[in-house]
């Protein structure tokens, strides 16, 4: 969606001109650039990228189709959903940017708290509801396309681990100069020094391992989208100092790890899902069979079909509201005590929210 409202508030990421708004497309009322043409979202990327890029620009970390639609938020997603709402307090009256935003689906979630809402990624991988509801656009982090102020919260989740240093450094000092003074910036991420805890985390990410090698899971998507991780935090302290470094400063901080959670997501959910796939799979096998079609043959035995399959499966039966739905419904509550239990322990994984301190 592109509302006139989005175009008041964004800049052209190349010159920093305001936009104007034509009959067919958007244009740079400065450089005349075309940022849009038609209503699905504005491409305010820089001509000129930069030489560090996400591995999420890659086709392929979408292969299994999961951004394609809105499942409602469970699981892990279900927590930060919660831990998001109950730490950025967006209004009706605020003005709310997701910084990284994905597929947009936090940002279809919350759309009951009122708040006008922006979405921005570097991957063009938005889901429909979004695109049919949110104000969306393609951009970096580290060349804000908004105007000075533009915004009164933000949030970024799963973000800052994928950016080195320097672009850590230039991605809080452009948010802290979109927000209005006093803006607040809620992030969850990780820092490398982890407390004794993440043993019991790294036992069970193990055992996943194990089970990946002998066929029970399936870990493929989970390290293609683990794979650029540069996690550029040291340790609690040096996220103080690099947020303070760019005006913030931290005025709330929880602790996350996820014990209960990683072996709910990583082992329970993986045996389900794997389940899931060797279902349908043997399902398209005997279709093939009794068809003797190539199409049916060649989607039997292609992996990546194999996974869009079921991942659209299990989305239909969440969408159902059935026995699927409120299984996990009742895991993502059990997953929440993680919080809980172990919130005040510091350790790798937080939930923090940032202050502009001027």
């Amino acid at each position: 969606m592109i509302s006139d409202r989005l175009v008041s508030l964004a800049r052209c990421p190349d010159c920093a001109g305001t936009l104007r708004r034509g009959p067919e497309q958007v244009t740079c009322g400065s450089c005349g650039r075309v940022v849009a043409q038609g209503g699905a979202f504005l491409d305010l990327r820089p001509r000129v990228a930069f030489v560090e890029q996400t591995k999420y620009v890659d086709a392929s970390l979408h292969a299994d189709a999961r951004h394609e639609s809105v499942s409602p938020p469970l699981l892990a997603a279900g927590v930060r959903n919660v831990m998001l709402r109950r730490f950025l307090g967006a209004g009706p009256d605020d003005r709310v940017v997701d910084l990284g935003c994905g597929s947009g689906r936090s940002l279809v979630w919350n759309r009951d708290l009122g708040a006008y809402q922006v979405g921005l990624d570097v991957s063009p991988f938005f889901a429909q509801e979004a695109i049919a509801d949110i104000d969306l656009t393609l951009g970096d982090l580290r060349r804000l396309p908004f105007g000075d102020g533009a915004f009164s919260r933000a949030y970024a989740l799963d973000v800052l681990e994928h950016l080195s240093r320097d672009a850590l450094s230039d991605m809080l000092s452009e948010a802290g100069r979109v927000l209005e003074p006093g803006g607040r910036l809620f992030v969850y991420s990780h820092v490398r020094k982890n407390s004794r805890l993440a043993g019991g985390l790294r036992a069970i990410n193990a055992l996943a391992e194990r089970l990946d090698r002998w066929g029970w899971i399936d870990l493929s998507q989970e390290r293609l989208r683990k794979s650029d991780h540069l996690n550029p935090l040291a340790d609690i302290d040096d996220l103080v100092r690099v947020v303070g470094a760019a005006g913030f400063r931290v005025a709330k901080i929880r602790y996350y790890t996820p014990l209960i959670g990683g072996f709910v997501e990583n082992i329970l959910v993986r045996l389900v899902e794997h389940s899931l796939r060797r279902r349908l799979d043997r399902r398209a096998r005997l279709d093939s069979t009794a068809n003797q079609s190539e199409e049916h043959v060649t989607l039997a035995r292609d992996d990546r079909a194999s996974a869009r399959a079921a991942r659209a499966e299990a989305k239909r039966r969440i969408a159902g509201r059935g026995p699927t739905f409120f299984a996990l419904n009742a895991l993502t509550w059990l997953m929440r005590l993680d919080i809980v239990l172990f919130g005040r322990i510091r350790s790798g994984p937080f939930f923090a929210l940032l202050e502009k301190s001027r």
